[in-house]
This record gives C-alpha cells, structure tokens and sequence, in this order.
C-alpha cells in the first residue's frame, strides 16, 4: 500500500481545468521564433513629412516604427516586440513601449532598452517614393 494518499475527485478535476490556462500562459511568453514575421511585401507608410528630424512615428496599422536623424536620414524598423512578437502600441517621444510585457526599444536604433525582450527590433528597408515613405523587409 502507498504512503501517499490518493487524490480527489476535485484535486484531479481542478488539474484538468487548469491545463489549459497554464499551456496559454506559455505560449503567451513564447520564442520570437513563434512570433508572426511582420511585413512579407511594401507598404506605404505616408509622407515623409510626417516624420520630424530627431522623432519617430509609429504606423500602427502596418506595425513599422520609423525615426528620422538630426541630419535628415530616415530608418525604419518592425514593430513587433522580439520578446513575445506583440505588436507595439505606444510611442513616447523616440522609445517604444510593449503592452504585454513591458520591454522598452529605442526607435532610433532599433536597441532593446528594458527585458524582458533583449534582441534588437528588426529593421526594414525604408525609401521615398514620390514623396511617400515606403517600408520593405530587408533582403
């Protein structure tokens, strides 16, 4: 005979419905290698004006972060956190803030400022057309 006793009905059940939960919490904070790629294609961001010198502008809808030097030169980078891959909804000033778990990126430089995300943003080609931004993967 065992020395432990044996569980309950209600201890085995309570496990069952929790399982589920729990496999949700770690997909949640999986690899950036299970976060969705971000842009597969161009797309066109808006005027180039939109952006100032020394600022950023995040394109939400398009999840590109783009950020214009002192000196006039335009980078742009994927807004999807590389922590988790959630996409990044907030801007202040040029650092970018990740609503599921926190993580701070400069916009600038693409740089991870605050965990739990430590890799840099992924950056994207970016180019005017016709006075119009124009956001790429890089190749």
């Amino acid at each position: 005979m065992s020395a432990r006793p044996a569980a309950s009905r209600r201890t085995v059940l309570r496990g069952v419905a929790l399982t589920p939960v729990a496999g949700l919490g770690l997909t949640a904070c999986g690899k950036v290698e299970d976060a969705p790629l971000g842009l597969t294609g161009p797309v066109e961001l808006g005027p180039e004006s939109e952006v100032a010198k020394g600022g950023a502008k995040l394109y939400q809808d398009h999840k590109v972060v783009v950020s214009r030097g002192e000196d006039g030169t335009v980078k742009a980078y994927s807004s999807l956190c590389t922590h988790a891959g959630c996409p990044v909804n907030k801007l202040e000033g040029t650092k970018l803030i990740c609503p599921c778990h926190g993580s701070e990126f400069d916009a600038t430089t693409g740089k991870a400022l605050r965990e739990p995300a430590v890799a840099p943003l992924k950056p994207l080609t970016v180019e005017v057309e016709n006075g119009t931004m124009v956001a790429r993967p890089q190749e």
